[in-house]
Order: C-alpha cells, then structure tokens, then sequence
C-alpha cells in the first residue's frame, strides 16, 4: 500500500513513517498543500493521510478543509483518512461531508490508524464498482492557484462527468493535453484508455472506429470542410470527443455541435501569474524524481526569472528548461544563470516580428539581472556563472542599459 502523509511536523512524520514501514507498506511525506498537490499530480496513492492545520497557531483545520477540496475536486476517487485534534471533531465531521473516508484523533494507536488506512485503500468508488475491468486512472492535477486555471478547473468539474464534447483551445505549451486527461479522468469512460488521434495522419483514422470511451482529436481545425465532414460522419455515437485546437473558428458548426458543446481556453503562463514558480517547483520535483536525485529549491533570483521570462512554449518550455537546470545543477539549489542562461541563446534577435513571447533580448535582459542580484553585483562571478567573459558581460549590460 502506498501512502501520502500531509503533515508539517517532522516528528509526527518520522512517527509514522517507522509504524508504516514496519507494516510493510510505503510512505511519502508532504510538509503542506503545494508539496501535496505536487506529488498527487505526479502519482496515485492507495491513501492519503492528511493532517488540518500547517501555519503555527491554527487549529480551525480551514487549512486542511481547503486542501481536502481541491484534492476530491481533482480525484473523486481519492482515499483520504484525515488527522484532527481530539477536541476536533466537528473538523472530522466537516471532513467527512467533504469526502474523506474516515478520521483518527491525536493521539492515535498505530493498529487502529493502520486499520483505517486499509480500509479507505480498499474502497472502491461506487461510480468504479459498475465498471469491469476497472483500471484506476493516472491523476491528472491541474497545479497552480491563479483565478484563470481555477475557472479551467471549475469547468473540467461541471462538465468532466458528462458525455459533452469538450474543445480546448489556448496557447500550445500551455496544458492543454493535461486539461483533456482531467476531463478524461473525470468522465464515465476513465476506467478506458483514452484514444488519441493526430487526425492529420490517415493511417491514425482507423483508431476512431473501434473507439468505445473518449476519443481525443487533434488537429480538426486543419481539416477541410469535406473532411470535417466526414470526421462527423465517423465518429461512432458511444463515443466521447475531446479535442485540441489552434483555431477555434476554423472548425465548421456541424463538427462542432457534435465535438464543441463546451470549449475551455487554457491561460497562458503570463495569464496566471504566480503559478509559474507553483509548476517550476513542481518541473523540479518531477526531474529529481525521475533522474534519481534530491528536489531542488530555487534561489530567490531564479524565482525572479522565472516570473519575469516570457517563457517560449509556455509551461511546457518552462517545464524543459528547469528539468535541464536539474540535470546540469549541483547540490541542492537552482539559480537563475543555471535555469536560463543568454550562451543559449543567440546574442542578437534577427526576426523583429516574432511574436513577443519569443523576444530574446527580454529574456537575455531579465537572466543577466537575475545573475546580478544573485551574485550581488560582482561582476566576476555573475560573468562565470552566465558563462561569459567579464568584456562579454559589460558589453551586454551595456545594450540592456544595466
């Protein structure tokens, strides 16, 4: 049995990660709300065991309530034992009306709470319990706080349980294959793999046929009218259709009746502000884990960056440069001259009608003031640590006006 452990204090967490390992089940630890709905997005636990409160001085467990919210909105087949005060029981009932499947007082026997985190493990979802085979879907979190993928989340959970055809559109990099999983995994067909379909491969057609859960289309806005059309014609009527377009008004009206009853716009990275260093952290745990190595923390300069870069591809590019500072970083921290460094990129921009969001000159500007605050203005080492020559430093200091 796998576990998650929501919990602040370093000695309960040490507690109970000897009484579940000697019960021969493993456990992961998340000191608050951002390092849980990291590891939850990254995988599915067989329980999560969440304590209430995680500022010094609370005890009214809203904390707790809050996180236990948005974890059942993302997966309502979560199994949550929550930890309250033994003076908490109106928290433990709250808790219970919220979705969790049970709660223990403090202090706990380790038999009774090991007992209670079996049982919530072995508890099937009765939307689960009809479906045979049931394959228990990968968790497809939306990180990130900003009232903009707050709303994407809102709708996903409207419209998530129905058979409606959903059109994402928005930037690409920008989520939208990870908003058609939460929409997938939300859906009757969760239980069924989802069937992708490039639809400007021919051969990839054939898959729409024996499609029987959710199908998901890309690319129906650079079809034809006489392929739209006969994308219309195929799509079989126990089917659901998801689909992923550039240009919402490319597709004809009868294909989108049919795959458009609904369209989400995924923000942009620059649309949801504070997000970005909530998905940078959470890009750095992914790496760490997926290469083996400690998660890193960013320093206060390479947050900066991360918030003033117009990044290129989005989250997505984002996501691809702190898995490289990752790889390339030593110890335990990422800075800004490591996360994006201008020796990347081309001295000069030579195409003044990119779109801004691949505007170089910025990006060089903000990494090099990163590199400066980091290193406290000496110029010797923010030069070392961009990789550049000190000559090479102040003549570019000097086209940004620094």
């Amino acid at each position: 049995m796998s576990i998650l452990l929501v919990d602040d204090n370093p000695h309960v967490a040490d507690s109970l990660d000897v009484a579940v390992r000697l019960a021969g089940h493993a456990l992961d630890r998340a000191e608050g709300p951002e390092d849980a709905l990291s590891r939850l997005a990254m995988r599915r636990y067989d329980a999560v065991l969440l304590d209430m409160n995680y500022t010094a001085g609370r005890t009214n467990g809203a904390e707790g309530l809050a996180l236990l919210s948005r974890i059942m909105s993302d997966d309502p087949g979560a199994r949550v034992v929550v930890i309250t005060a033994h003076s908490g029981i109106r928290i433990a009932v709250e808790a219970m009306r919220a979705g969790a499947r049970d709660f223990v007082m403090k202090p706990w026997r380790n038999a009774d709470l090991l007992a209670k985190l079996e049982a919530a493990a072995a508890w099937t979802a009765p939307a689960a319990a009809s479906r045979s085979p049931y394959v228990d879907p990968a968790p497809a979190g939306l990180i990130g706080d900003s009232p903009a993928i707050a709303r994407v989340r809102d709708i996903v959970r409207r419209v998530g349980p129905t058979m409606a055809g959903v059109l994402i559109a928005g930037p690409s990099g920008s989520g939208r294959g990870l908003v058609a999983m939460a929409l997938h995994a939300a859906s009757p067909h969760a239980a069924l793999p989802m069937v992708q379909v490039d639809l400007r491969d021919p051969e990839a057609w054939a898959r729409i046929d024996a499609a029987d859960g959710t199908l998901l289309l890309r690319h129906s806005d650079r079809l034809g009218s006489v392929e739209q059309a006969r994308l219309l014609d195929r799509l079989p009527d126990g089917a659901r259709a998801i689909a992923i377009a550039d240009d919402v008004a490319a597709i004809d009206p009868a294909l989108a009746r049919r795959i458009a009853a609904v369209t989400i716009t995924v923000p942009s990275l620059a649309q949801r502000g504070e997000d970005a260093l909530l998905l940078a952290r959470h890009f750095a745990r992914m790496a760490a884990e997926r290469y083996g190595r400690p998660a890193p923390r960013l320093t206060p300069a390479a947050e900066d960056a991360v918030m003033r870069i117009d990044w290129p591809d989005q989250a997505r590019g984002l996501a691809a440069a702190v898995e490289r500072a990752v790889l390339l970083g030593e110890g335990d921290m990422i800075d800004a001259a490591l996360l994006v460094s201008p020796s990347h990129a081309p001295a000069e921009a030579t195409d003044t009608t990119a779109p801004s969001r691949f505007d170089l000159e910025e990006n060089e500007r903000a990494v090099i003031e990163a590199a400066l605050r980091e290193h406290h203005h000496n110029i010797t080492h923010a030069a070392t640590a961009l990789g550049l020559s000190r000559g090479a430093l102040y003549r570019r200091m000097e086209r940004h006006g620094l």
